[in-house]
């Protein structure tokens, strides 16, 4: 017999072995969400968060019902970014309503829910682990085509937890063109192979500098080898954004529903299908 994953829901022997592993959350009974990706990385600094709220944003833009659910608990970043500082709101059931940007995408981070956004968040893995799990099944979703859920960079508790509590149907991995890329990138793609969950495609960040002069691209980096490491795994989807001033602006400004990216509405279709 092959080595349990723990991940009864795609095994061949759900059902017939001793080991049936963690269950998956309930979603809640009042939301219907339709799919989930989740957005990974194999290391900090690499513009996860922002990547994440570049494909929200372009998945609404696209004219479906969208979600973020902020799984990077002890560091959140997606509030700033969409410009939201009011709380969720609570049911009379202790539900929880969660906050909608500006253009309606529907929001849940730890930040939203601290005194102040800059307390910090020292809790040990078990609370964690729970925290994501209600970020799950007690917030009141409602109708949502596509759910991105911002994970922690890395392979420790939080990300397990949402590879077995949380029915993903994929991740994007989101890299950097530094010379560790081909290990980040494995790293991050091993985890979702053991969990049985596909890779729908990898975000280079930081791929490029287009002068605004003469429009040359100059690999700030070094030269990026994203494709050959995309090729070698049978990943699709691969997209290379640049360095680009205007997206930490509007990260920092709480606008980044304002920011387009063709690259980024080009993948938001793909994966909305």
């Amino acid at each position: 017999m092959a080595e349990c994953n723990h991940d009864c829901d795609h095994c061949g022997s759900n059902g017939s072995c001793g080991d049936q592993g963690p269950k998956k959350a309930p979603m809640n009974k009042r939301s219907n969400v339709r799919k989930v990706i989740g957005v990974v990385s194999g290391k900090g600094g690499v513009g996860k968060s922002s990547v994440t709220s570049m494909l929200a944003a372009a998945t609404r833009r696209a004219g479906k019902n969208v979600a973020v659910l902020d799984a990077d608990l002890t560091g959140p970043s997606i509030p700033k970014a969409f410009g939201i500082t009011e709380r969720p709101m609570g049911t009379s059931d202790e539900q929880i309503i969660p906050v909608k940007s500006e253009t309606g995408i529907e929001i849940m981070s730890t930040n939203l829910l601290l005194e102040n956004e800059t307390d910090p968040v020292i809790w040990r893995g078990p609370v964690l682990i729970g925290v994501v799990e209600q970020f799950w099944s007690d917030v009141v979703w409602g109708d949502v085509d596509v759910m991105y859920v911002d994970m922690p960079p890395g392979t420790g508790d939080v990300p397990l937890t949402v590879y077995q509590s949380l029915p993903l149907d994929g991740i994007i991995i989101v890299t950097s063109p530094q010379q560790l890329v081909e290990m980040i990138v494995e790293k991050a793609y091993n985890m979702a192979a053991m969990m049985n969950v596909p890779v729908l495609g990898i975000v280079e960040n930081m791929s490029y500098f287009q002068c605004p002069d003469c429009g040359k691209k100059h690999q700030i980096f070094g030269e990026s080898r994203i494709d050959e490491v995309a090729k070698a795994h049978g990943i699709p989807n691969v997209v290379k954004l640049p360095m680009d001033p205007a997206v930490a602006r509007a990260c920092d400004d709480g606008v980044i529903e304002t920011y387009v990216s063709r690259d980024m509405d080009e993948l938001a279709a793909k994966l909305a299908e």
